[in-house]
């Protein structure tokens, strides 16, 4: 249930819509856009129906949402969310590229990559600390040293960075090194990861599992949002299909979906979808295209050193390229990179 105040609405209106819900054991998630306020109902439907939301001060009127996800439906707020992740923004306007190497496997290879992307304007690093292998003896990260790496590299290059945590126990451990955590594709529905990274003050980046439904992967994220983490990004990046061609298939039309569903941004990673260089240009073009709020590119000065996912890497003069056509896209997009 949705209860929308009147733009005129005092904060005690809305304290006392809060009190009201409160008082029959629900809970209430007040969002303040830019014109209006919503409050979202979350608890026994049946119960939150029988009281007289309307007739309190400062209600303009109270919609019932009948999706399973609450917090993350489009209904929920006033407008898109724009997510701040360091200096840069993702949403509305803002279109962001977050690139680097899948892997941070040295000092000197994180720092070449994450120098080239910033120079070509990237607006965000990535580059993994913690590695979710199918083989247990494929390489599986630096841990904390990455971290510290990653630090410096985001030092060095002025730009924010983000880091998958794999672990609830680590989650403390990247938040103090990271601008904002990923969730990746396997641990999608790790539930009490979730809910750690959403007890954490900084955004996330929750990435679609290799065979959930939109709908599980808003759950996924109504997981987050519920322990008052509501600075989420979803990142499509593939679902499982019967095609071999390529790594995972690129559900493309997840982006103008989602848009129907959900006011969190929503940023595609041709990388990991294609598994294939060649492909991470043109799936780019089309995740921008399509109204995409952002891009994840896996960039590697020496691909075929690479410990990890070396296939998908680009190389630095390939994204500067790429993000040469990305802005011309942008500009007839209405959208700004950087």
């Amino acid at each position: 249930m949705l209860i929308v105040m009147q733009p005129n609405a005092t904060d005690e209106d809305v304290r006392s819509v809060v009190a009201k819900l409160k008082s029959i054991g629900a809970e209430a998630h007040v969002s303040k856009g830019k014109f209006r306020t919503v409050v979202g109902a979350i608890g026994d439907d049946t119960e939150i129906a029988t009281l007289p939301l309307e007739a309190l001060d400062g209600v303009e009127r109270v919609i019932p949402v009948l999706k399973p996800y609450k917090i993350v439906a489009k209904e929920a707020q006033d407008g898109l969310t724009i997510v701040e992740i360091g200096t840069a923004k993702i949403g509305g306007e803002h279109f962001a590229v977050v690139a680097g190497p899948c892997a941070v496997e040295n000092r000197e290879q994180t720092l070449t990559s994450a120098k080239a992307v910033a120079a070509s304007g990237a607006t965000i690093l990535r580059g993994e600390a913690f590695k979710p292998r199918t083989s247990p003896y494929a390489f599986q990260g630096l841990g904390k040293e990455a971290l510290e790496i990653m630090k410096d590299a985001s030092r060095d290059t002025g730009l924010p960075f983000v880091a998958e945590v794999l672990d609830a126990r680590d989650v403390e451990l990247v938040a103090e090194y990271a601008d904002a955590l990923r969730v990746g594709a396997r641990n999608m529905q790790n539930f009490t990861l979730l809910s750690e990274v959403g007890k954490q003050h900084k955004p996330v980046i929750l990435k679609r599992g290799m065979n959930s439904t939109i709908e599980e992967w808003l759950l996924a994220a109504e997981y987050i949002a519920k322990e008052g983490n509501e600075s989420i990004v979803l990142c499509e990046r593939g679902i499982r299909t019967y095609e071999p061609a390529t790594r995972f298939t690129l559900d493309i039309s997840a982006v103008p979906v989602l848009r129907q569903l959900t006011h969190l941004p929503i940023i595609v990673d041709p990388s990991h979808a294609a598994g294939r260089s060649y492909a991470v240009g043109p799936l780019a073009r089309a995740a921008i295209a399509v109204g995409a709020d952002g891009v994840m590119i896996d960039v590697h000065p020496c691909p075929e050193e690479a410990l990890c996912d070396g296939a998908q890497a680009i190389l630095p003069h390939e994204f500067e390229r790429l993000m040469g056509e990305l802005r011309q896209i942008a500009r007839v997009m209405g959208r700004v990179i950087g």
